[in-house]
């Protein structure tokens, strides 16, 4: 996809939520996991009926493959059926898979191959640790975007994501200076967790106009207000992600009508912080 066709799908749709695929079937409602007659697994009849529930509101969707891994080889089959229902039926859908792969260069083109043509995703989540080569390959693909881990919302980011070195730069900002030249802003961009919101204004001065990735509100205690204020440019640039919050809003049989409360109550949320076009 496009980066011009995001855009506009965002201020079409006033919203620039993207929800998180990530079903465990430890948790998705039981009486899914009852026999329906069709052979289609729970967790893709799960998958279906968040999508349906949420894509009014929501610009685009993130599976993330460890949620699919864990089924087997089940789990790829879901995937893929995920991905083919989404394209089939909401072709404007920007679709990430959130794989966080991260390679020497060889093993990196066939990650990309397999994501990008075997499954037809718009992005994958990248850890650039290894470097340009790893990252590379993913951005050979003509309208695809490789989704750099930058500055990540888990507790333990700290640990070499704000170490800084003897020029008192820390690791997230050597990331972004060096790979924002790897791509552009029309194919490169960078997860930046809402919990590290303070970070956001400064993170705009070393990359003003690459999308940022956001997850971490909702569930883990991200403000959408402080990732707006800090984020946002005049192409909106921020795709801001909930997973749990939405597609568990509820257990019960009505949880796809709670996943659609909550998208809508966010995409709400999202249309008062956008700028005026």
């Amino acid at each position: 996809m496009k980066r011009t066709e995001l855009v506009e799908n965002i201020f079409r749709k006033g919203s620039f939520l993207c929800v998180g695929l990530d079903p465990d079937i430890k948790k998705i409602p039981q009486h899914l996991l009852a026999n329906n007659g069709n052979g289609e697994h729970p967790v893709l009849r799960f998958n279906k009926a968040i999508i349906d529930a949420t894509a009014p509101y929501c610009v685009a969707y993130k599976p993330n493959l460890a949620f699919y891994e864990a089924l087997g080889a089940d789990g790829f089959g879901v995937l893929d059926a995920t991905v083919r229902y989404i394209r089939a039926n909401y072709p404007d859908q920007f679709i990430i898979a959130d794989a966080k792969r991260g390679d020497i260069g060889n093993t990196a083109a066939m990650y990309a191959r397999s994501l990008y043509e075997a499954m037809d995703f718009d992005a994958v989540t990248l850890a650039p640790y290894m470097g340009e080569d790893s990252v590379r390959p993913f951005l050979e693909y003509k309208d695809k975007w490789a989704v750099i881990l930058a500055l990540t919302s888990n507790e333990s980011a700290s640990d070499f994501e704000l170490v800084k070195d003897l020029h008192d730069v820390p690791m997230y900002e050597r990331v972004l200076r060096r790979s924002r030249h790897w791509g552009s802003a029309v194919d490169t961009m960078y997860v930046v967790g809402a919990t590290q919101a303070e970070h956001l204004a400064h993170i705009r001065e070393i990359v003003p106009r690459h999308f940022l990735l956001v997850p971490g509100v909702g569930a883990q205690g991200g403000s959408l207000a402080d990732v707006a204020r800090y984020g946002m440019i005049d192409e909106c640039g921020l795709l801001v992600n909930s997973s749990r919050g939405i597609i568990y809003a509820s257990s019960g049989e009505d949880f796809a009508e709670a996943a659609a409360k909550a998208a809508a109550e966010m995409a709400a949320e999202m249309k008062a912080l956008l700028p005026v076009e």
